[in-house]
């Protein structure tokens, strides 16, 4: 009987699940919250060590005889991040993390270094874009040179957890992706976009080594297991970004499926067997942490835009929705557009929360209320058009996150996207995802192998009363708040971008 343990190091918390691959049942669930430091300027960091001792309060809060059951760990975590490590595994500066919008200035730079954005497209796949963290190297270079020049490791968050948990420097390449470093085509570093970073030092030295999403990052340290109260020398598997590991966790691993997740930060994603490049520039262009490629859309403000508007109006969950229900779909001409965090698709790094449409009529709590959770939903609906323009035929939406335990949230999915949302059993899809690439990896290091779409498919479940239709009056409706919403979205580049 194999015991799993997935470790997701998220934005707001750390969360950690033990899985009995054999019964397919959660033995235990635990979870840590994070803090933010947060400046005007779009600074967002933590400190790593907050992560790591999330991380040892989640595994100590579980029963030592579950934790001595653990065979194999996987890791998922905020993508983009950047960790700067020293010779010693010290970490140099707070992590930028991936909202951080203050490295504007470095997208520029590197991007006219590159050529331009078209050249971008061509040759590597992605942007460079605020979130990424190619930005936040040449940031570290520019305002911390003294660390900079100390630092012997380029690491991402989930990175930095393997390295904590193994002493070893790998990175996968679907996180790898995330860095905007890497030509996703022939999955190398990129060397022309290194040397924008840095002309005079090679920084594919400090870069981690790149393993396969199957191989094993290392196996736990005494000093590790012994923090965490988990067997030594148990095999860690590569881990990956956060929606790499949530695409296997709500079974995203073969054509055809979407995953949306609905969470500080809106993602959708699909799985797809070759490189998938968007001439619009809209989907990230990442590989996956299964050996494929997962096109990405991301917005950096979702659970945010209903989360500041809840607080606004001093209502609960519950009394929020209930309220925004009671308003009709367009919201009576009132639109938000919810970039408080600044905004990553479309590119809008100094983008504002905005309200627009009000009339001596419209303005009420309901709509701006149902507004919240609309602009949300449109954000993503920008890259479902994109999929579809490229040629990806959806089935069908599996939602995650926080927002989908909201029924209105789940239904105004289906109708705006004018697809089936289903929801998996499992809600923890990123530390589930971690876990069960924890015992894909684990089945290669004993020499017995398995398919990871065969594991998917036995381990992955769906929650078939939480399923959604949609329905056609409120398609037609909502297409016509869209291109309202679309509007304004056009109009506000020149004040925002």
């Amino acid at each position: 009987m194999a015991v799993v343990a997935g470790i997701d190091i998220g934005t707001q918390s750390t969360k950690v699940i033990c899985y009995d691959t054999d019964a397919k049942t959660i033995l235990a669930t635990t979870q840590a919250p994070h803090e933010l430091i947060s400046h005007e300027d779009g600074t967002r960091e933590q400190e790593a060590q907050w992560w790591i001792s999330a991380m040892t309060s989640c595994f100590q809060s579980m029963d030592g005889a579950i934790r001595e059951r653990i065979c194999a760990l996987g890791v998922s975590g905020q993508q983009h991040g950047f960790v700067p490590v020293d010779a010693q595994g010290k970490v140099l500066h707070p992590v930028k993390l991936w909202n951080d919008t203050s490295t504007s200035a470095e997208c520029d730079l590197i991007t006219s270094c590159a050529g331009g954005t078209e050249s971008l497209l061509e040759n590597e796949g992605n942007l460079i874009l605020p979130g990424y963290t190619a930005s936040k190297i040449l940031w570290f270079k520019r305002t911390h040179l003294d660390k900079y020049s100390r630092m012997a490791h380029i690491l991402l968050p989930h990175d930095y957890i393997n390295f904590w948990l193994t002493g070893e420097a790998v990175m996968e390449y679907g996180d790898a992706s995330g860095t905007a470093l890497l030509d996703i085509r022939t999955r190398t570093w990129s060397k022309r976009l290194l040397a924008c970073l840095d002309d005079r030092r090679d920084l594919s030295t400090v870069l981690p080594r790149l393993i396969e999403a199957h191989q094993c990052a290392g196996y736990t340290t005494a000093e590790a297991a012994r923090t965490l109260g988990i067997p030594e020398g148990i095999p860690v598997s590569s881990g990956g970004g956060d929606n790499m590991m949530g695409a296997i966790g709500t079974g995203t691993v073969r054509d055809g499926t979407l995953t949306m997740s609905l969470g500080t930060s809106g993602t959708l994603f699909g799985a797809s067997d070759k490189p998938v490049v968007d001439p619009q520039g809209l989907l990230a262009a990442f590989c996956s942490s299964t050996g494929n490629w997962l096109p990405l859309l991301c917005t950096m403000n979702c659970t945010v835009a209903s989360e500041v508007t809840r607080s606004l109006f001093e209502q609960g969950v519950a009394a929020f929705d209930a309220s925004a229900q009671q308003a009709p779909i367009g919201c009576e001409g009132v639109v938000m557009l919810p970039y408080f965090n600044g905004e990553r698709t479309p590119n809008y790094p100094h983008g504002r929360g905005s309200l627009f449409g009000f009339d001596l009529h419209n303005m009420t709590r309901q709509n701006i209320s149902r507004a919240a959770l609309e602009s949300a939903i449109f954000g993503l609906k920008l890259g479902l058009d994109a999929f579809r323009d490229l040629g990806y035929s959806a089935k069908e939406i599996r939602l995650i996150g926080g927002g989908a335990k909201s029924k209105v949230w789940r239904q105004m999915v289906a109708d705006v996207c004018n697809l089936p949302v289903v929801i998996p059993a499992i809600s923890e899809a990123a530390a589930f995802g971690a876990a069960i690439q924890a015992y894909w990896g684990l089945t290669h290091t004993t020499g017995k192998a398995e398919d990871l779409g065969e594991l998917v498919a036995a381990h992955v479940k769906l929650e078939t009363e939480a399923a959604c239709n949609p329905i056609p009056d409120h398609v037609k409706a909502y297409e016509k708040a869209y291109e309202t919403y679309r509007t304004y979205v056009a109009t506000v580049g020149p004040i925002y971008r």
